[in-house]
């Protein structure tokens, strides 16, 4: 899971007392609060607008859970069962595909086919207790090598020649599901709105000609560190070890697995990037935070240029900040400004 933790009610929503206030909407899907502000339209419109989303976010929910009935964990058993190819409407199709392409930019360190690693940690309930998997369990999931490029796809279809794939799309859903969101806005005729799922976050548009502002959660305190405007069609994404994690034994374990070690990544608090105006930003959003945080710093620009990235955040395991020039430029510190070093 993701926070990044938006300031709608200290910014983007100071002006609910007025007249040209934005229509807000406020729901809890995947698992995760929802919030979606719709500016400049009758209210009556912006209403029917809104609940269709939140209807959609319904649905989707359901069809991609990770654990609880659904499509997804139909595909899953029928991938644990061998070969034979297993019913997927295009939507799933389309999706699975976005993440194959992510997963190989990613050189795997973004791998939604290691849904059994996640759970061996304890991490597919809704609540979970500190634990560590046996040592030969974590072996055993490591040597099958399970990745999206197993999976086969054909017209409504989808089959895998490795039984330990277990999909898992966590990483992914909420950046995508956001870009579907904003496109049926958009058909709506809708042109300013800012929609929260959980932390990843995309705006079109503005709120009376002045941008969307979003607050940046810090990773260790319970408050907002920076803030940041948001351009026409940006969105923004962040990886972080702070919402879903356990202690033990002094140590902290995130639901972000390392697919190398099998290992929750250790090195990083928290990776930010924004994306600008294009089909796909909130699913980029999303996903590029994987490699970016379970990666490091020293592997940052690498998966830069692999994702088409300028405007990146990181804070490692001891509170440094790395920070990309074009986020340099455009973070606005709500304490005072850390000492930064910068990622070329």
């Amino acid at each position: 899971m993701k926070r990044l933790l938006p300031l709608l009610t200290a910014l983007a929503l100071a002006a609910c007392g007025k007249p040209e206030a934005p229509y807000t909407q406020e729901s809890y899907v995947f698992g995760t609060r929802v919030q979606l502000a719709i500016w400049g339209i009758p209210q009556a419109k912006a209403r029917q607008a809104a609940a269709a989303v939140l209807s959609d976010l319904d649905r989707l929910h359901g069809k991609l859970h990770a654990w609880k009935p659904g499509q997804l964990t139909a595909l899953n058993r029928g991938f644990a069962n061998g070969p034979a190819p297993q019913p997927a409407d295009a939507e799933l199709r389309g999706l699975l595909l976005q993440a194959q392409d992510y997963a190989r930019r990613s050189d795997q360190l973004f791998n939604p086919a290691i849904g059994k690693l996640v759970a061996a940690w304890g991490f597919h309930a809704d609540q979970f207790a500190p634990h560590r998997p046996e040592p030969a369990t974590l072996a055993a999931l490591l040597a099958a090598r399970p990745t999206l490029d197993d999976l086969a796809f054909d017209t409504d279809s989808v089959s895998s020649r490795n039984p330990a794939v277990q999909i898992d799309l966590g990483g992914l859903a909420k950046g995508w599901a956001l870009d579907r969101e904003i496109d049926y806005l958009r058909r709506q005729g809708i042109s300013n709105a800012l929609l929260n799922i959980g932390g990843n976050v995309r705006a079109i548009g503005s709120k009376g000609g002045s941008p969307w502002s979003v607050g940046l959660q810090h990773p260790r305190r319970p408050q907002p560190m920076a803030a940041l405007e948001l351009r026409d069609g940006e969105a923004i994404g962040t990886s972080g070890d702070y919402q879903r994690y356990f202690e033990l034994d002094g140590r902290r374990y995130s639901h972000l697995i390392d697919p190398r070690n099998g290992q929750p990544a250790a090195g990083m608090q928290a990776a930010t990037v924004v994306i600008g105006n294009r089909s796909d930003a909130g699913a980029l959003s999303d996903a590029a935070t994987k490699p970016l945080f379970i990666g490091g710093s020293g592997s940052a620009m690498r998966y830069a240029r692999k994702f088409d990235l300028n405007w990146i955040l990181l804070i490692d395991a001891h509170g440094k900040v790395y920070l990309s020039r074009a986020a340099q430029r455009r973070l606005h510190w709500l304490d005072t400004p850390p000492a930064v070093q910068l990622l070329d």
